[in-house]
């Protein structure tokens, strides 16, 4: 082929349409639902932690068995994204989002009619297993809606949306517990959540790249569909697979070149989640037991989650001026302090509190972020997804195994300053694991 003919056949390539073209009004409303889809998450997974001193009250359990509680939808998630993750991939972003809104509605309703612990961990099970295969798709929608200039931005604000969520779920939690009914806040929950399947259905359609990837017998007709919705040119023909579209496997990030950074990014995150799911998990429960109602309660964990979002959006601002590992490096020294100061320095008012949780939310959050930005760093394009779907997965363990360690240390007889000192380690470890990882677009290493 000439250089012309593949000039022309790069510009008949959908994908390359969609980067190159200014965003529709389509794509921007769909990057909007899934940044509203990670803030129904972070609702979603904090919903527990906002109802926990009620149930703890009600139901006369112990802080061990709490914990327990408190991981379920965790462990949920966990198994969500490793094995939903793959599911998407087959059967499309569209169809595993409205699924997955379906099972999180069912089990966030559900919640409500518990009567004991067992079947209230049996539907957070349920409703993790829906968020972490959620989370799978909304990463790649995200992604693969926007166009090149924007997808950065796009990406982060999915990020930031997990926080925002939580501010304005927690906001509402707190008024609906001064009501003194934990269950009100599980069926606030599921109304939202339900209300978010019309969104998908009308306004996110299949993305251009999964169908482009799968190649079902009418590939041309439905891209050519989702093009014109997008208002964009359609194409007469599409273009060959590329080989790297046939080559993503979970062997090859366990692969002589990938297999230290796989398992160096997927200790950090694991060790860092520790940390990040200590203050969102128990600092409810902290501040009841320091004598503050549950409605206060919940306003000191919205201050956490606010801390969260300034400090996702104030860390993409500055890892345009420097160096992303080292950066990240920075935030998970100052996460492992603020984690450790926020049960050690003593503070006794409701408006200390909030600014210890508020500045430990920020640190934490932007840690994520950096995390979130170093899996695209650290594995080359054909296993980028299957790199980072795998550190994701595993390291929901350790938001698993946080409020559960946090159980048994508090009924061991720690102190919360012990306790606080011990979680916020995770962070240390993780900036100790990531220092030894090598970024491959960073030129400067």
């Amino acid at each position: 082929m000439s250089t012309a003919g593949q000039g022309a056949a790069a510009i008949d390539d959908p994908r390359v349409i969609i980067d190159e073209s200014p965003m529709s009004r389509l794509q921007i409303a769909a990057v909007a639902i899934t940044v509203g889809l990670n803030a129904l998450d972070g609702f979603d997974v904090l919903s527990i932690s906002f109802a926990s001193p009620g149930i703890a009250a009600e139901w006369g359990i112990d802080r061990a068995a709490l914990g327990i509680v408190l991981s379920m939808e965790l462990i949920g998630m966990a198994i969500g994204s490793v094995l939903l993750g793959g599911v998407t991939d087959r059967i499309g972003r569209r169809n595993m989002i409205l699924g997955c809104l379906v099972v999180m509605a069912f089990g966030m309703f559900m919640v409500t009619t518990a009567s004991n612990l067992t079947m209230l961990s049996i539907w957070r099970v349920l409703t993790g297993l829906g968020i972490g295969g959620m989370l799978a798709a909304i990463n790649a929608a995200a992604a693969e809606f926007s166009n090149r200039r924007s997808r950065n931005i796009a990406l982060a604000l999915m990020v930031i949306g997990y926080p925002l969520g939580a501010v304005i779920g927690g906001s509402v939690a707190s008024l609906l517990l001064r009501g003194g009914d934990w269950r009100l806040v599980f069926e606030f929950g599921a109304l939202v959540t339900a209300l978010f399947i019309p969104l998908v259905w009308f306004f996110v359609p299949e993305p251009v790249q999964f169908t482009m990837a799968r190649r079902p017998t009418d590939a041309l007709a439905k891209i050519n569909r989702t093009l014109a919705r997008m208002g964009h040119r359609t194409v007469a023909a599409l273009p060959a697979p590329t080989p790297e579209e046939d080559r993503a496997s979970i062997r090859d990030i366990f692969g002589p070149d990938l297999r230290r950074t796989t398992i160096l990014v997927t200790i950090a995150y694991f060790a860092h989640i520790v940390s990040f799911y200590f203050i969102l998990k128990w600092t409810p429960a902290i501040v009841t037991d320091l004598g503050f109602p549950a409605s206060q309660a919940a306003s000191v964990l919205v201050w956490a989650n606010v801390g969260g979002a300034v400090g996702g959006a104030v860390f993409g601002m500055l890892a345009q001026r420097f160096a992303l590992k080292q950066l990240t490096l920075v935030v998970l020294a100052i996460s492992a302090v603020m984690v450790g100061l926020f049960g050690a320095a003593g503070v006794q008012s409701l408006g200390g509190l909030a600014i210890l949780a508020c500045a430990s939310g920020l640190f934490t959050n932007s840690a994520i972020v950096g995390l979130y930005t170093i899996f695209a760093r650290a594995f080359p394009t054909h296993v980028r997804a299957t790199g980072t779907g795998f550190a994701i997965g595993i390291g929901r363990g350790g938001s698993a195994l946080s409020p559960i360690l946090a159980g048994f240390l508090f009924d061991s007889g720690m102190t919360l300053a012990g306790v606080a000192i011990t979680l916020g380690l995770g962070s240390a470890i993780a900036a100790v694991a990531l220092a030894g990882v090598r970024l491959r677009l960073d030129t400067a290493k």
